[in-house]
């Protein structure tokens, strides 16, 4: 059985963003529908105090089905950087995919695309992005497609199911990170 402390050190934090970060209101990309889960602020800060890489991956059809655009989801990450920096924290990376079979949106309407989760692209990107190996990180997600999604890059997922994130971090990955128990 490999512990802890035979994995090298951990780099970086993926996390899905609707449901682990914010509630999912359905499609949220209006800035002032921005609720954060009970310890999902304080989680990114952790992480990022820890010295880890805080890289976001969200599945975002509601860009692909036409009920907003890119620059909507922007500003609605814009507020959540604003609103994480207020206590030390920052996500360095957000992927997204709008890609959708059922996509109004023709350039995003695409069966099965790699980036959209269950599959491993954006997940993929990112390591590639920061130089990071897949025993090197993690996922967080509310849903099997996230933790499958990890799992297909070559990396552990955890299943968050609610509750506070900070606590959760703290539990799945304390003896991991000491800085985040």
């Amino acid at each position: 059985m490999t512990g802890a402390s035979d994995l090298p050190p951990l780099k970086a934090v993926f996390l899905d963003r609707d449901g682990v970060l914010n509630i999912d209101h359905g499609y949220v990309f209006d800035p002032a529908r921005l609720d954060w889960i009970e310890g999902a602020r304080e989680a990114v800060a952790a992480i990022s105090k820890a010295g880890l890489k805080v890289l976001v991956v969200t599945n975002q059809s509601g860009i692909g089905r036409g009920y907003f655009d890119e620059a909507a989801m922007d500003r609605f990450h814009d507020a959540m950087q604003d609103q994480l920096a207020e206590l030390g924290g920052q996500i360095n990376a957000f992927y997204y995919s709008p890609f959708h079979e059922a996509a109004i949106v023709e350039a995003y309407r695409v069966a099965d695309h790699p980036d959209r989760k269950p599959n491993p692209g954006m997940i993929l990107r990112g390591l590639a992005d920061w130089n990071l190996r897949p025993e090197e990180a993690v996922i967080i997600g509310d849903r099997h497609i996230d933790v499958e999604a990890g799992n297909r890059a070559g990396m552990p997922g955890y299943l968050f199911k609610g509750g506070n994130l900070r606590a959760f971090v703290a539990q799945v990955l304390g003896d991991r990170v000491p800085e985040l128990k």
